[in-house]
């Protein structure tokens, strides 16, 4: 492999492989750690689990990454939001010691992961898109195997039923639907007790019920002290989730901060939206001049930077008259409204990040949460799990 080069990802495909616990490949133990990136970090301080500083990448002269800064406390939750190509996957890649950066300097619970240390891959655990496993062996079978890569594993039928599959424990999983395969891809991840977890759209296909009890598994980790990078394409999610949330666009940090006041959004203008009572005009409502309401469909509607005068004029007034301010509605803009705002919308920019970087044709099948002992470039039938490679897309979104 030439040097700097992304270390290639096994597939773990191939034909069903027996029950019982996979042990560790003492080749791949032993085999040599790699050299830190490009810029060597200092340690960071204790309570930090994740620091980028400038972090670039680039394929074939585009840049994906332009210079990243942020950083990850323990035992918080950070959501990485960012539309498709802005440069979060390659980010999280970088983290998770699956793409060698550029520039820039990335320490990894004080680890660089461009070094791919086993002591940091053993408290790490991934939960992608898609991920593969043997679909003839049983939901306990698949989890007593990931749980021999570790040294201290979390017991296999307390994971089963943290992530909700007590029913399913001896079903196989290829009889187990999409949302029962997300809650085992959430097991296989947790089953090594990892201090950091990389959670890829981990409620994809969930109900709403399985999605509300998935946030309180993730609260539960959090309330251990364990911490989450989690990234999603649903602002609910990231609103009921993350401590921190950082938006990526173009390969930038465009905003970084807590849900509730993300981007100046607990300054943002309020919205004011009722049914205008029959009978009466704009011209009748107490409004304050230049206001500039708008009446579509029979509702009111404005903007307002402070809305308690407004507010009491109105109803002040509906009350003197018996009126009723039928679907009054009061909003401040929401996580969706200032994220759009920050990406400038739907779709990429220019300089984003390719769909797959150089190493698209390795990107060619689904991946697994790994474990300590996994080692890249593994083929089928290779044994124990090996590390998590993209989808038959060529990328996480």
């Amino acid at each position: 492999m030439a040097p700097g080069a992304d270390p290639p990802r096994g597939d773990v495909s191939g034909a069903p492989t027996p029950p019982g616990p996979a042990r560790p490949d003492p080749a791949r133990a032993a085999s040599p750690a790699r050299a830190p990136g490009p810029d060597a970090a200092p340690r960071p301080p204790a309570d930090i689990a994740i620091s980028v500083r400038g972090l670039t990448k680039s394929y074939g002269g585009v840049p994906a990454l332009r210079g990243v800064d942020f950083d990850v406390r323990r035992g918080e939750v950070l959501a990485l939001l960012g539309p498709n190509g802005a440069g979060k996957t390659t980010c999280v890649e970088i983290l998770e010691g699956y793409r060698q950066r550029d520039g820039g300097q990335v320490a990894v619970l004080g680890v660089d992961p461009a070094r791919r240390d086993r002591g940091l891959r053993s408290k790490v655990g991934i939960v992608l898109q898609e991920c593969a496993v043997d679909p003839y062996l049983t939901v306990t079978e698949a989890m007593t195997q990931r749980a021999g890569l570790y040294d201290a594993p979390r017991p296999v039928d307390e994971v089963i039923g943290l992530v909700g599959l007590d029913a399913k424990a001896r079903s196989r999983v290829k009889h187990l639907s999409g949302g029962q395969q997300r809650r085992l891809d959430l097991g296989l991840a947790l089953v090594g007790d990892p201090e950091l977890i990389f959670l890829d759209e981990p409620t994809t296909g969930f109900d709403p019920s399985a999605r509300r009890e998935a946030w309180d598994v993730v609260r539960g980790l959090c309330a251990e002290g364990r911490t989450v990078v989690l990234t999603t394409h649903y602002m609910d999610e990231a609103q009921a989730l993350a401590d921190t949330v950082t938006v990526i666009a173009a390969g930038r940090v465009v905003a970084s901060g807590p849900p509730d006041t993300l981007g100046g959004r607990d300054h943002g203008r309020t919205r004011i939206r009722f049914a205008l009572p029959d009978g009466v005009g704009l011209g009748d409502l107490p409004l304050p001049d230049g206001l500039a309401p708008e009446v579509r469909a029979g509702f009111v509607q404005f903007s307002i930077a402070e809305p308690t005068v407004v507010l009491h004029s109105l109803t002040e007034w509906a009350l003197g008259r018996g009126e009723a301010l039928e679907s009054l509605a009061v909003d401040r803009p929401s996580l969706e409204d200032v994220y759009l705002e920050l990406t400038g919308g739907p779709g990429t920019g220019p300089g984003s990040e390719p769909a797959s970087g150089p190493d698209s044709a390795l990107d060619s099948g689904p991946g697994t949460a790994f474990g300590p002992d996994s080692a890249p470039g593994a083929g089928p039938g290779s044994g124990p799990a090996s590390g998590p490679h993209r989808g038959p897309t060529g990328g996480r979104s």
